[in-house]
């Protein structure tokens, strides 16, 4: 172990605060950027470059893709290694002290066993960030975390499921371990869009006059869920002839799902668009955005239909819900149940009042989902981490106030009133069960 030096030293104070990222990987096979790469483009530069030094380091080697987030002019810093290489642990560690590394912020099972064996031979803060629920770990992995949660200052969860999979699977105590969402940036998806570029986004994707386009950004793998609404394509185009769904990314699954909506005779009808950088102009083209999906930690995409105020079909995928309300900012139907999804989205298409008011509402929940409000709780938890993890010997954490780290949430009987003219609307339909009251409530 290093020696501990007073964290309000004159060397500290007149230097920025040098905080290193580290992630498993930056690309999965046949995807060019996934959530965690594309929320380092977003959050990594925001930081303030007066007072932090940010940089990341990805414990394989550098992906093939074109799109890198050096070109956002990211420190990035590849160590090549295999997933089990026990060399990692030197090499991370020769590159750490190598930056003078005052925070470590951790993403993924290599990352954070590794990593958290660095900042307890160096005596650093250690932030284990889980992005979902995976349901179990690896005896392992178990192992792993049971001897390293000691030394870990605090794990942030993406949602209410994830921080539940952290503490039960991962092990880490409830009281370490803390709820912060994400967001999108407002400065890009909130702006409003004028209708030529919405006319010129539709046309860029073939969009013809008078088709009414529905659409999810998406990678394609099996918890997206991309099979159901494939599966539901036939019971939409049958009720609004005018009908085309677009999926709009790329994965594993892409054969077979294109597969499945040849078996199903659907034609051009359903478009696979591929990859694309632009993800706010393909939103604009949209006039319903869909989520599919089966299980989710939170979507970086969710947050970027709701800042663009686009009217949403999801499931009740954990992370969905945790941010989406039914019949607020959108229409919530149950996972893995094509007819249901089929007659939300046909409903939406056929009452364009109730898909404006859906919008608005939408719009307003994404204003409390900003990144940059979420790169702001991170410099105040990385100083107040610097500050007292070393004296206190991680304790310090403890007995510190981090309501800061919370994004506040109607609270339940606001919701109740705000769906209350709308539940008339849909025949049969019963007001959703209030969840649980906030602390701020």
């Amino acid at each position: 172990m290093t020696e501990a030096r007073s964290p309000r030293s004159s060397e500290s104070e007149a230097r920025r605060l040098n905080v290193v990222h580290i992630c498993d990987h930056l690309g999965w096979e046949g995807s060019r950027m996934h959530g965690v790469k594309r929320l380092f483009a977003w959050m990594i530069p925001r930081f303030d470059k007066e007072r932090f030094n940010v940089s990341l380091i990805s414990l394989r080697k550098k992906d093939l893709s074109e799109d890198t987030l050096e070109q956002f002019g990211i420190d990035v810093t590849y160590l090549a290694r295999h997933k089990f290489d026990p060399a990692t642990y030197t090499a991370l560690l020769k590159v750490l002290e190598a930056k003078k590394t005052d925070v470590l912020h951790m993403h993924g099972y290599g990352a954070t066993t590794f990593g958290r064996l660095c900042a307890w031979r160096m005596g650093i803060p250690a932030i284990l960030h889980e992005h979902a629920n995976h349901g179990d770990t690896p005896w392992f992995q178990k192992m792993a975390d049971r001897v390293l949660a000691p030394h870990t200052d605090l794990a942030i969860a993406v949602s209410e499921s994830t921080a539940e999979f952290t503490i039960r699977a991962r092990l880490m105590p409830a009281e370490r371990t803390k709820v912060v969402y994400l967001g999108a940036p407002l400065d890009e998806f909130a702006r409003a869009r004028s209708a030529g570029e919405i006319a010129a986004a539709r046309t860029a994707m073939g969009i013809a006059a008078g088709t009414v386009a529905v659409g999810t950004i998406t990678r394609l793998m099996s918890a997206k869920g991309n099979r159901y609404l494939i599966e539901a394509a036939p019971a939409i185009f049958e009720r609004v002839s005018n009908a085309r769904i677009f999926i709009v990314g790329e994965g594993e699954l892409q054969n077979a799902l294109e597969e499945q909506a040849r078996a199903l005779g659907l034609g051009d009808r359903i478009v696979f668009t591929g990859f694309t950088r632009d993800v706010a102009a393909a939103l604009s083209a949209f006039d319903v955005v869909v989520f599919p999906s089966l299980w989710e930690g939170t979507p970086l995409t969710m947050f970027e239909a709701l800042a663009m105020g686009k009217p949403i079909v999801a499931t009740d995928a954990d992370g969905l819900v945790d941010v989406l309300t039914d019949r607020r900012d959108a229409i919530v139907v149950p996972k893995a149940d094509a007819a249901r999804l089929a007659e939300a989205v046909c409903r939406l298409i056929e009452r364009p009042a109730m898909a404006a008011e859906l919008a608005a509402e939408a719009r307003k929940t994404g204003a409390r989902y900003d990144i940059a409000a979420f790169v702001r709780k991170m410099e105040r938890l990385y100083l107040l981490l610097h500050e007292n993890s070393r004296a206190t010997g991680r304790a310090g954490i403890l007995k510190a106030d981090l309501r800061f780290l919370a994004t506040e949430k109607p609270c339940p009987s606001t919701r109740a009133s705000l769906t209350a003219s709308r539940v008339a609307a849909w025949p049969g339909a019963s007001a959703p069960a209030p969840r649980r009251r906030s602390a701020w409530c």
